[in-house]
């Protein structure tokens, strides 16, 4: 009789743990729900630049979920949503953002719609490999399904770092490997030819290609950065000498910066040798006099002019 009663207890209290473990995975069963979003957004990060003087800075959401289950244990869980994109001018100090939009996505989307810059005003998201996001300032994200195709290799970018404008308006996709080797961008020569070492991602055809280096582009493997304008490829990579860097184009033509710097990179059509923030005029590199370090303030004469933290 008493194993009986021992077996039946037992199972009640499978039973009731089962359904606690069921409320807890559902987050959805409790008698009392307590879900509150802060009423102000919080900054990331930069994401990209417009122009000489308006910087764009990813935001979000903070939400914090209370709940007290029907069998007495409470737990709680948070997290950042509804992603946003906002405007400040980075020259001078305003009161905000000179423009914001933001999505009203769930709060369970974990789609990432900001990884970085791709053009002037265009904010790119997702997986090149999978499905895409383009985010253009002033209206909001477009996602598109991509389909993978290999020339020459078969093995893909495992992880996409940049994406950048490229010949043909196409776009560069750059990737870099998490595992040993560590072989960043395009140097995987080392690995075998069915590495592949770079991807373009065709956006009419909805396809991204995975190819080795031609002959004529091989020169890019040195690239800290690179990216094309109209018919041209521009590059920063590391000049002859320690610390000293340089802008190349096509591979030939070495394009004069009017500051020495150790590391280059491009933000939209902003150009950054070191910190300087520059364009490019003319085919010739002008530097505007701000500086950014990182981080969410900008200086001029090595003071601080704009401080968004």
């Amino acid at each position: 009789m008493k194993a009986k009663r021992f077996g039946k207890n037992l199972m009640v209290a499978v039973k009731i743990i089962a359904a606690v473990l069921m409320c807890v995975y559902m987050w959805g069963c409790g008698d009392d729900v307590s879900m509150r979003w802060s009423e102000e957004r919080s900054l990331g990060g930069v994401v990209g630049f417009v122009d000489d003087s308006l910087v764009i800075v990813s935001t979000s959401r903070y939400w914090h979920e209370e709940v007290e289950p029907t069998f007495g244990l409470s737990y709680d869980r948070s997290g950042y949503a509804h992603p946003g994109l906002s405007l400040y001018n980075y020259r001078v100090q305003l009161d905000g953002p000179v423009w914001s939009d933001t999505l009203d996505n769930s709060r369970d989307d974990d789609f990432n719609y900001i990884r970085g810059q791709l053009s002037d005003s265009v904010i790119w998201g997702g997986d090149p490999k999978s499905e895409v996001s383009f985010w253009k300032i002033g209206g909001k994200p477009q996602k598109m399904k991509i389909k993978k195709l290999f020339d020459g290799c078969s093995v893909e970018v495992r992880y996409t770092t940049k994406l950048r404008p490229w010949l043909d308006g196409k776009i560069l996709v750059m990737g870099e490997r998490s595992v040993p080797p560590d072989v960043k961008g395009f140097d995987m020569d080392s690995l075998g030819n069915e590495y592949c070492q770079y991807g373009v991602l065709d956006t009419m055809r909805r396809t991204i290609t995975y190819k080795k280096l031609e002959d004529d582009l091989k020169w890019i493997k040195k690239c800290d950065d690179v990216r094309a304008w109209d018919d041209n490829v521009y590059c920063f990579m590391p000049g002859e000498h320690a610390f000293e860097a340089v802008l190349l184009r096509n591979g030939i033509d070495t394009i004069d910066v009017p500051i020495k710097f150790s590391v280059g990179d491009f933000w939209g059509n902003v150009l950054r040798p070191n910190a300087n923030l520059c364009d490019l005029v003319n085919s010739k590199v002008v530097c505007s006099g701000a500086i950014w370090r990182g981080g969410l303030s900008f200086y001029q004469n090595e003071e601080i002019v704009v401080d968004l933290e």
